[in-house]
């Protein structure tokens, strides 16, 4: 999935970041849909489920990468990875706050190990960095996708502890999120003209098929089996395998604090999982 950071640089800037985010999630949809229908998966859910879903997709799928696609025109792409370690603790905050789940020190700890090692992968980037109003336009837009994200994760979790199967709840907030993308458009009075430019086709494709159906099936397994905490370590992952893509595409030069922080993010993973364990507290007691 982390690939798609770079599959999104193709599509930013020739179509409003709606359009974009549309067109990919229609196509993520539709495959889902004919998935659904081949397989004769039970599509048949109570209304209040479809609410809840409709709601994910709201977040998930209208607003957040809606969101992010604006902010990728606005900030660098390394200001972004950084930014986006936020989401767990968001997470964390979130699943307390609305569900009362037990905050995991693992995934605290973990969050922040990587949040470091993203800081020096992408150091650099950060001295050419100027502060004016685009830039602020920019944070604000990515934090406002990064707390939909967040929400829409915990609330997705919700809705797949009350036995609704992965690759339906996808579906039906994907396809949610696509209505709620194009009402958006046509309100906001979108021009629904398409690119000439044949990269973008390829990006749409490719994020379609890899970077929403594949991907996202297996994020939402993750937050099935693991919470949506644990889950969303995977935003400090992603930038990872984009590094690598653009080591191959791009010539992307790796340096010795870049080497150190993937030690680091993937030191915060073990920790974040449960694979280092932390010592328990004992209490002497007194005689």
């Amino acid at each position: 999935m982390g690939s798609t950071w770079i599959g999104i640089t193709y599509q930013v800037g020739q179509v409003s970041p709606l359009l974009a985010v549309g067109w990919r999630f229609s196509v993520a949809a539709l495959c889902l849909g004919i998935w659904c229908w081949i397989h004769r998966l039970n599509m048949r859910f109570e209304a209040a489920v479809h609410r809840r879903m409709a709601v994910v997709g709201i977040l998930m799928y209208t607003l957040d990468y809606s969101l992010l696609y604006a902010a990728q025109e606005n900030i660098i792409r390394g200001l972004l990875a950084v930014l986006s370690s936020y989401i767990i603790y968001l997470s964390v905050v979130l699943r307390k706050t609305l569900f009362g789940y037990a905050i995991r020190r693992e995934v605290v700890v973990g969050a922040t190990f990587g949040l470091v090692g993203i800081g020096c992968i992408f150091a650099p980037e950060f001295a050419h960095v100027a502060i004016d109003t685009l830039l602020l336009y920019g944070l604000g837009l990515a934090m406002s996708s990064f707390i939909c994200a967040a929400l829409g994760s915990v609330l997705a979790e919700q809705v797949m502890a009350d036995n609704v199967p992965v690759v339906q709840m996808n579906f039906f907030a994907m396809t949610y999120g696509v209505i709620g993308l194009y009402v958006t458009a046509l309100i906001t009075g979108q021009s629904f003209t398409l690119p000439a430019d044949g990269s973008f086709y390829v990006a749409l494709v490719y994020l379609a098929l890899f970077g929403s159906v594949l991907a996202f099936g297996a994020y939402m397994k993750l937050v099935k089996q693991l919470g949506a905490d644990k889950a969303s370590y995977v935003t400090l992952v992603y930038p990872l395998i984009a590094l690598l893509f653009s080591t191959f595409l791009e010539g992307y030069q790796w340096t010795a604090s870049a080497a150190f922080g993937v030690v680091i993010v993937l030191l915060g993973n073990a920790i974040a999982m449960g694979r280092i364990r932390f010592p328990r507290r004992t209490t002497r007691l007194a005689g």
